[in-house]
């Protein structure tokens, strides 16, 4: 199956369910969505998408939220702690500061459980109670643990989280621990973490709903979705641009496919489809390598360090679906250090939008391309920011200012204001 742009809209095979069906993107097969626990091509192991007998356009959408997107996705409704409408702020010091036409900032921090890991969860757990399994698991760099365990809880399932241990965020861990999720600590990295979790799926000892899961990034695809629709709302057209962290590529690989389908459906022209833009930490950016090489898949990075921990991954499983995304709409990928990831978090929190550190790699992202002149000054961007500020407070804390200590009396409180 192509990943074009303007690949044919699919035709229903005798093997879908109510015009749903799981089609492989590298050798075409299809298989029922529901009838077994699926997370990758039983012929060739390549990865999975979900398709649709009949697509929607903006027409067909109503409600608030990732389901108001319902024709869009295998079900009228899910596992839901109202995820999705989140804010499309606009942030004026910065957009001029970077030199842009117009700069928007998608706050996908301000999910159920901080993070745009919900979109995902909402829709992923619903599959799972559609195929009876009894327990969720997922490796994570805490974003994912965090939203696996409430919507498990909110489902009422079990959950198992794997995380890399001493490498999560302590408000991630605790988001996990609070909503009964059963935490491991590994000792080894995420790609670690993904490598066992991947086997005890295949062992049938859990239902794996990490990225590699496509019913999760169905979900996810409404963040596109909701960009668009702002976008259109302000300026009257899509964005020609968005910018956005990339970990294991979900988000790009779903974005692209939200693209794809508007443009099979006949609501978005190809020409108007947005150029996708990863942005990755310099010491975890084996997608920007791949980009910058002109090669057709990634080398797996054993060994990945960045202070922004929900990217830190040497093995983007989705690069498949998620390179042809970035090439296919005119994008590109760079890579940014953690200097400069610290001084966007500082540049966003300047608008008063609080975001984690990988968040912020969105915005050093256009800077640089900006610098570079990959960027032009009359694009119109939207910059996805994943994570809220808490997930990492004592990233938060070391970017932002020191407390100054002062006697306890008004005098002493001036004297020291006045120094």
């Amino acid at each position: 199956m192509s990943l074009s742009l303007s690949a044919d809209q699919p035709e229903q095979p005798a093997d879908a369910d109510d015009g749903v069906w799981l089609e492989c993107i590298e050798c075409g097969e299809t298989f029922a969505p529901f009838d077994d626990v699926r997370y990758t091509c039983d012929d060739c192991d390549g990865l999975l998408e979900v398709r649709y007998a009949d697509l929607p356009t903006f027409d067909d959408f109503e409600g608030q939220g990732v389901w108001r997107y319902a024709d869009a996705l295998p079900f009228e409704a899910g596992v839901s702690i109202q995820e999705g409408a989140t804010p499309l702020y606009e942030v004026p010091r910065l957009e001029d500061d970077i030199g842009i036409e117009a700069l928007r900032i998608k706050h996908e921090g301000m999910n159920p459980t901080g993070s745009f890991k919900d979109r995902g969860m909402t829709v992923g757990v619903r599959v799972a109670k559609e195929l009876g399994v009894g327990r969720l698991a997922c490796a994570s760099t805490g974003n994912t643990s965090a939203a696996l365990a409430a919507y498990g809880s909110r489902g009422g399932m079990q959950t198992l989280v794997l995380l890399p241990a001493g490498k999560v965020a302590a408000g991630k861990i605790a988001q996990a621990s609070l909503h009964g999720a059963r935490i491991l600590e590994v000792d080894g990295n995420f790609d670690a973490c993904l490598d066992i979790v991947q086997e005890l799926a295949g062992q049938g000892e859990a239902y794996l709903l990490n990225s590699l899961n496509p019913f999760r990034l169905e979900g996810q695809k409404t963040i596109g979705l909701e960009i668009l629709e702002g976008f259109l709302a302000d300026y009257d057209a899509p964005p020609d641009r968005i910018v956005l962290p990339v970990g294991n590529a979900g988000n790009t690989s779903a974005l692209y496919k939200a693209f794809r389908e508007l443009v099979q459906a006949g609501a978005l022209d190809e020409d108007d489809v947005p150029k996708l833009t990863g942005v990755q930490a310099d010491g975890a950016a084996p997608m920007v390598e791949a980009i910058e090489n002109g090669a057709d898949e990634i080398r797996r990075w054993e060994d990945v360090e960045t202070r922004a921990t929900a990217i830190r991954i040497g093995n983007p499983v989705n690069a498949p679906k998620a390179l042809p995304g970035i090439r296919e709409t005119g994008g590109t990928a760079v890579a940014v250090s953690d200097e400069e990831i610290t001084e966007a978090q500082r540049d966003i929190a300047g608008e008063g939008i609080g975001v984690e550190p990988a968040s912020a790699a969105s915005v050093a992202g256009l800077r640089k391309l900006r610098a570079e002149g990959i960027v032009d000054d009359d694009e119109r961007v939207a910059c996805l920011t994943t994570g809220h500020l808490l997930k990492d407070p004592d990233a938060a804390a070391a970017a932002g200012s020191e407390p100054e200590p002062v006697p306890a009396d008004t005098q002493g409180v001036l004297e020291h204001l006045s120094e």
